[in-house]
């Protein structure tokens, strides 16, 4: 039987790439590598991530754009700005910032 790994970071977090030049906030996860093989193959070798670990789905923004990154935990850093993010598809997930975190909207309602 094969061993879930922890995930090191929540839904709603903020982070930020390691090499690359974005920030954003978690909204989903996946246990381990959960795309297409022609993405995994997209990335150049020299930055492969490993696919056993846990990938993020992240709000992403830099100062450009706001798009939706899928990234592996090796990739990440927790953002300790206590900062939201400010990615436009955030209040349809979330419903508000608090300690350094988005709150997800069903969480909220509970």
């Amino acid at each position: 039987m094969k061993e879930l790994i922890e995930a090191k970071f929540s839904i709603g977090n903020v982070i930020k790439h390691r090499f690359l030049d974005f920030r954003g906030v978690i909204f989903d996860l996946d246990p381990e590598f959960n795309n297409t093989e022609e993405w995994y193959e997209a990335i150049p070798e020299t930055m492969r991530p490993a696919k056993d670990q846990p990938f993020y789905h992240v709000l992403a923004e830099n100062k450009d754009i706001f798009y939706i990154a899928y990234v592996s935990e090796q990739n990440l850093l927790l953002e300790n700005l206590n900062k939201p993010a400010n990615h436009p598809d955030i209040s349809s997930i979330f419903s508000h910032f608090e300690s350094g975190s988005h709150v997800p909207a069903s969480r909220a309602k509970n």
